[in-house]
């Protein structure tokens, strides 16, 4: 089981949600099955919804811009017809 917090001290070179939410996916390829969400990222671009953001990079992987085009979500964090 990988921790949030732990991939955080582990990279400081993190500066941005975005590069968290590869380094979430890089570590679901890497065979992690399940991922601990024991802290909140306190980057300046952390979205309301960071939880679900991340949860869909690590079960979703690549594909999950895919899927925010098909269900409409076209921003970070919202949907387009709301």
């Amino acid at each position: 089981m990988a921790k949030l917090s732990e991939l955080m001290i582990a990279n400081p070179q993190i500066e941005r949600f975005e590069e968290l939410r590869e380094l979430v996916i890089l570590v679901a390829k890497s065979g992690e099955v399940f991922l601990e969400f024991d802290v909140k990222p306190d980057y300046p671009d952390t979205p309301p919804n960071w939880h679900l953001e991340l949860e869909t990079a690590f079960y979703w992987g690549d594909r999950t811009e895919e899927l925010k085009k098909r269900y409409g979500q076209t921003d970070k964090g919202g949907d387009a017809g709301r």
